[in-house]
């Protein structure tokens, strides 16, 4: 039972994404209410079922004031797909700077590609363009719905309403 749950929040804006057992949870203490089941499956107790939740509302509003994908190592290498940004290598990766810290670059989104070893100490120092090498795709900052939608690791019919909204 490693599925996941989106859970909305009470004007059905996607907030946050939360195990199965903690969905569950917060549906028994009426803090949520089931949006969307995940279909066919059931969670089962000795005397009961329940269908198991894939989309859940919390019933109060909850003020989120930043909404945003936190700039981390594992995050770019979901945003880039686990492939070197340089050759599409998919081993031994590491991050690299495209405008280099020593050339006044910035740990930015817009800055930071992951790379494999090789192709980062081919580039070392100095921009894609000096080396001779090329970019695959060009970095951006993901938004929260995207990096849900996208990057979650995990897919679910019953998201996509709630997903493709904005």
């Amino acid at each position: 039972m490693n599925r996941k749950v989106l859970v909305l929040n009470q004007d059905f804006s996607p907030i946050s994404v939360c195990t199965v057992q903690r969905a569950f949870l917060l549906n028994y203490l009426k803090k949520t209410e089931l949006v969307a089941s995940a279909n066919g499956y059931k969670l089962r107790s000795v005397t009961k079922s329940f269908p198991m939740p894939a989309v859940i509302r919390l019933t109060k509003y909850v003020n989120v004031p930043y909404k945003g994908v936190a700039l981390t190592r594992q995050n770019v290498f979901k945003r880039d797909n686990f492939t070197c940004q340089y050759c599409g290598a998919n081993k031994d990766l590491t991050l690299d700077h495209v405008v280099p810290r020593s050339k006044g670059g910035k740990s930015a989104w817009n800055n930071l590609v992951t790379a494999c070893k090789r192709c980062n100490t081919r580039k070392g120092d100095n921009s894609p363009e000096a080396v001779g090498i090329s970019l695959k795709a060009s970095p951006f900052r993901p938004t929260y719905i995207m990096f849900l939608r996208d990057f979650s690791g995990f897919h679910c019919d019953e998201w996509m309403p709630f997903l493709n909204r904005r």
